[in-house]
C-alpha cells in the first residue's frame, strides 16, 4: 500500500465494535515489527488476529461496511512495513487447520509452509518438499505462487478457497488463478474492487516412501543452512530472478555489493539477494538499500530487477531524506 495517507480513524470505537460483534480482540496502535521476519516497521492502527475462516469473513465484512482499509498478514515474511505503519485494520491470519484425504492435503491459510512440508512427508505424500524453504504461510504462498528448488505452488495446487472483497467465499480451480513466476491474479484488485483473500488451499500430491521424502527435506535444509542467512532478520529474496541470464543474487554479488549497507540494513555476505537488518535498522534503511541495489544493477547490467518483496503501509513521500544514514561497504 502506497499513496495518500488514510484520515485518522476512531481506533477505540472500532476495536470495541469488533469485540462486541465478532468476539475478536483488537490491539490499537500495535507495533508490527515483531510480527514480521524483517523486524522493522511502524504500528497498525488496528491489529486483529483470526484463527478460523468465520472470524476472517466477519472482519472483512465489518471492514467493508465501515469503509475501513484492510491488510492481511501471515507470518510476516516477504514484506517490509513502513516506519509510518499501516493505516486501517491489519488482520493476522493464524488459522492452521489441516486435513489429509487420500493424496489431497487441505490446509488453512495460516499453516506455515514448512509445517505443510513435514506433515505431508509423514503421510507419505511428495510434492510439497519445497515448502520447507518458504518462510511464509499457505495463504501467502498461494497469493505469490511461492517456489524454491525447482518447484512452486502452481505445480501442486488443485484449488484455493477464496474470500471476495465483500466477504463471499468460493472455491476456485488453480488454473483460474493466473499463476506465473511469483505471480497470481490475487496480487491484483478483483473486478468488483479490492483484493481476494486466501482462506485455504487443496494440494494434490503423489504417494512416496516417507524415508525418501525425508531425505529430500534434509537436502533442502542443509542447502539453506549453507547458502542463506538463516536466523537473521530478513524478508527473504528481495528481487525476482530475471527471465534470462544470471540470477539476481549473482548479479548483485558481481556488482560488488555484498556487505554494502545503509544505516542498519546490509546486503547479506552469505546470499546477495537477501537484505538483513540489525537492531538499529529502519524500514527506510531497507528500502533505500534495495533501491540502491536496483539502480546499481540497472546501470551495470541494463537489467531492471523487479521486487519480490512487498513494501507495505504508508510510504507517502518516499524517498524520505536521510543524509545521516549513508551507504558503506565493509572495511
Amino acid at each position: 500500500m502506497t499513496g495518500d495517507p488514510t484520515p485518522p480513524i476512531d481506533t477505540a470505537g472500532l476495536a470495541g465494535d469488533i469485540a462486541r460483534r465478532l468476539g475478536v480482540r483488537v490491539e490499537q496502535h500495535a507495533p508490527l515489527a515483531r510480527s514480521t521476519t524483517m523486524r522493522v516497521g511502524g504500528p497498525a492502527d488496528l491489529l486483529a488476529t483470526v484463527r478460523n475462516a468465520f472470524e476472517l469473513r466477519g472482519l472483512v465484512r465489518f471492514a467493508r461496511s465501515r469503509g475501513l482499509p484492510i491488510f492481511v498478514l501471515g507470518r510476516g515474511s516477504n514484506v517490509v512495513i513502513s516506519d509510518l505503519g499501516v493505516r486501517g485494520l491489519v488482520i493476522q491470519v493464524k488459522a492452521e487447520q489441516t486435513r489429509i484425504d487420500g493424496v489431497r492435503y487441505h490446509a488453512a491459510a495460516g499453516v506455515p509452509m514448512a509445517r505443510a512440508a513435514t506433515e505431508t512427508q509423514k503421510a507419505g505424500l511428495t510434492g510439497l518438499e519445497f515448502g520447507l524453504a518458504i518462510p511464509g504461510t499457505v495463504g501467502g504462498a498461494i497469493w505469490g505462487n511461492a517456489g524454491a528448488h525447482g518447484a512452486d505452488v502452481a505445480g501442486v495446487l488443485e484449488s484455493a478457497d477464496l474470500l471476495s472483497p465483500d466477504g463471499v467465499e468460493s472455491t476456485v480451480d488453480a488454473a483460474e488463478l493466473g499463476f506465473g513466476y511469483r505471480e497470481s491474479r490475487l496480487k491484483h484488485p478483483a473486478a468488483s474492487g479490492g483484493r481476494e483473500l486466501v482462506v485455504g488451499g487443496t494440494f494434490r500430491l503423489e504417494p512416496a516412501p516417507p524415508d525418501a521424502i525425508r531425505a529430500a527435506l534434509d537436502e533442502i535444509r542443509h542447502w539453506r543452512q549453507a547458502h542463506q542467512p538463516l536466523g537473521l532478520p530478513s524478508a527473504g529474496s528481495v528481487f525476482r530472478n530475471p527471465a534470462e541470464g544470471a540470477a539476481a543474487g549473482q548479479r548483485i554479488e558481481h556488482a560488488g555489493l555484498k556487505g554494502f549497507s545503509i544505516g542498519g540494513a546490509s546486503v547479506s555476505e552469505k546470499h546477495a539477494n537477501f537484505i538483513i537488518a540489525d537492531r538499529t535498522a529502519t524500514a527506510a534503511d531497507v528500502r533505500a538499500l534495495a533501491d540502491h541495489v536496483r539502480a546499481t544493477i540497472l546501470a551495470s547490467d541494463g537489467i531492471d530487477l523487479q521486487f519480490e518483496i512487498e513494501f507495505v503501509g504508508d510510504w507517502t513521500g518516499w524517498p524520505w531524506p536521510a543524509p545521516e544514514r549513508g551507504g558503506s561497504t565493509p572495511a
